[in-house]
């Protein structure tokens, strides 16, 4: 009988923790309460009133919802630049955080998923693509594959975070022989995940600024760029915060990792960016308007330079050992890569894709303020769920949480 209740009082015990800290976790808390709370009442109103409501029209149908999902997704696969050297290399400083950054994974697909909902007119037809009760068209949807990649990285995240953590509050070593295959399928999946992403634009051969093979490995790049640098946001928010001990030698190795893939997406835009001004084609239009404005349209001209210059600040100050490894400098190159990435692949991916339109128009989108707030809704939920995480985690890694198990059980 103690067997079987045991699990309940395990439970009841993680509650305890989660639930107990100080003022600014609780106000931390009732911030982000608050703001789910208002983005729950915003979407409602869409949902009674419909996606009228957004400043989304017919000339441009996909918007800030899109943005941010495009965005996120690439947060998600980022956790493959700290898997790879952690497992695969055993570097050490990075294999004691790993955990932490398949856990930001769980919270940015988490924020996907209700990204695309929000964008969905009619969500409770949403069961319609899923497996067993509607019809996935599978193979021959990219939906239908974007459905697998997004829900199985999720799965394939939790399973491994919940079992190295479960192992961990028992006082014992997780077995490698159990989380190498999720490892190994882990990379694969991570990187499928965005180019299932990228291959949904790639695919709309009417969008010439979309339809280029050169979109999957910038979408990559971009995403080992952001992603990381959260991350090391976040590493330093947590070693200051908690008992953890997140090494120096983790943080600078990161930093470097960076200046790589920075490296890698500043050249790849470069030659999209030769590509389109020195052919001169018909579809320039896209980019000309992204860059320069079109017919005395510039919304985003402005936004585009700003998230190129940070890039490219960023990457001078990730490149050399002394501005990476100097936390002031680190941390401004981490902001700046955050907020030009977050430009360049998400309003600056996403609308002009549209323009011109089909018949030459040109409908300069805007995000309303209910967009805006079911937006920051969706990222709260996010931070909740990665705040919940942290909370459990954090003690089960410094030994406060431990839980009872049979002597003859492993």
């Amino acid at each position: 009988m103690s067997d079987i209740l045991q699990p309940v009082r395990n439970f009841f015990t993680t509650l305890k923790f989660i639930a107990k800290g100080n003022k600014w976790y609780y106000g931390w808390l009732a911030l982000l309460s608050v703001l789910i709370i208002s983005g729950i009442m915003s979407y409602i109103q869409q949902i009674d009133k419909g996606l009228i409501l957004t400043n989304m029209r017919d000339q441009v149908s996909w918007g800030f919802y899109i943005s941010n999902f495009t965005f996120l997704v690439g947060v998600a696969a980022a956790a493959v630049l700290l898997v790879i050297p952690a497992y695969l290399y055993n570097f050490k400083p990075i294999k004691e955080i790993v955990l932490l950054g398949e856990m930001l994974a769980i919270a940015a697909i988490i924020m996907c998923l209700l990204f695309v909902v929000s964008d969905m007119g009619r969500p409770e037809r949403g069961w319609h693509i899923l497996p067993i009760l509607g019809t996935m068209n599978f193979p021959a949807s990219l939906l239908a594959w974007d459905v697998i990649v997004l829900n199985g990285y999720l799965a394939i995240n939790c399973i491994a975070v919940f079992y190295v953590l479960y192992k961990l509050s028992l006082g014992k070593e997780y077995k490698m022989s159990v989380l190498w295959p999720i490892i190994i399928l882990s990379i694969p999946w991570a990187i499928s995940i965005h180019t299932v992403t990228a291959f949904l634009y790639n695919g709309l051969s009417s969008r010439p600024f979309w339809n280029a093979s050169i979109l999957a490995p910038r979408f990559i790049a971009s995403a080992l760029c952001s992603g990381p640098a959260l991350m090391l946001i976040l590493f330093q928010i947590v070693r200051k915060v908690s008992k953890m001990e997140i090494s120096n030698t983790a943080i600078f190795k990161i930093a470097e990792l960076i200046a790589y893939a920075m490296g890698i997406n500043l050249f790849l835009f470069g030659a999209e960016f030769f590509k389109e001004f020195y052919s001169g084609s018909v579809h320039l239009a896209p980019m000309e308007y992204l860059y320069f404005g079109l017919h005395g349209h510039s919304n985003l001209v402005g936004w585009m330079w700003t998230a190129f210059i940070f890039n490219l600040t960023a990457f001078f100050i990730f490149l050399r050992p002394k501005t990476r490894e100097n936390f002031l400098t680190l941390n401004i190159a981490c902001v700046l890569i955050i907020t030009g990435v977050y430009i360049e692949k998400g309003m600056g991916l996403i609308i002009p894709g549209f323009i011109p339109g089909t018949l030459g128009e040109i409908y300069e989108y805007g995000p309303s303020a209910l967009e805006k707030s079911v937006t920051l809704g969706i990222w709260a939920t996010g931070a909740l769920f990665f705040t919940l995480f942290l909370k459990f985690a954090l003690p089960v890694y410094t030994g406060e949480l431990r839980f009872k198990s049979s002597p003859d059980k492993d």
